[in-house]
């Protein structure tokens, strides 16, 4: 694949008028190629592996959250980039083990390193950690400025959009949800 995208790559300079040999540009296609190796390895990492690693606690009756989590993933309708930040929470069964601070966060990137719409990114952090631990429920909120409304088409820098994804006692239940949204907005 990499020797492909990087002929296509010097094909497309060639085909705007540029020079892919200036120097410059000639090291441009093997950067890029590099750069979409990266910003597609979620495709090559396992939520599961993830998420298997776990502690015993005890006691583990509470909401389980990260918030602030800088993310970028990758629009798969335009190809560029959306930045943004997601709060990551569960709800584990009490005296169930709980995973690591650090696994949220790799969660997130495993899946918003592959080619994504927001509102399918929300959903898959919710339905890995529903999978994979067990929980009474979980959520995802994720906030977020895409490249293909702001640096194109409607060029409206600054709009984000903000998706949810909340399952289980956090969708039932309106007090958690109102903790959710609470521990979301710093409080």
């Amino acid at each position: 694949m990499t020797a492909d995208l990087t002929a296509g790559i010097r094909s497309w300079l060639a085909d705007r008028g540029l020079d892919p040999d200036e120097p410059n540009l000639r090291d441009t296609p093997a950067r890029v190629a590099r750069a979409w190796a990266e910003l597609t390895s979620g495709y090559d990492q396992d939520p599961a592996a993830v998420l298997e690693r776990t502690f015993p606690v005890d006691r583990s009756d509470g909401v389980i959250a990260v918030t602030g989590v800088p993310f970028t993933s990758c629009c798969a309708h335009h190809l560029m980039p959306f930045t943004g930040t997601a709060t990551i929470a569960y709800l584990p069964v009490a005296g169930a083990p709980v995973a690591g601070l650090s696994k949220l966060p790799r969660l997130l990137d495993i899946y918003a390193h592959r080619l994504q719409a927001q509102e399918q990114l929300t959903h898959q952090v919710t339905e890995a950690l529903d999978t994979y631990l067990k929980t009474e429920g979980s959520a995802c909120i994720v906030r977020a400025e895409h490249g293909c409304m702001t640096q194109r088409g409607i060029r409206k820098p600054g709009a984000a959009m903000v998706t949810t994804a909340v399952t289980g006692r956090f969708a039932t239940d309106p007090e958690l949800r109102a903790q959710l949204w609470d521990l979301h907005r710093g409080g």
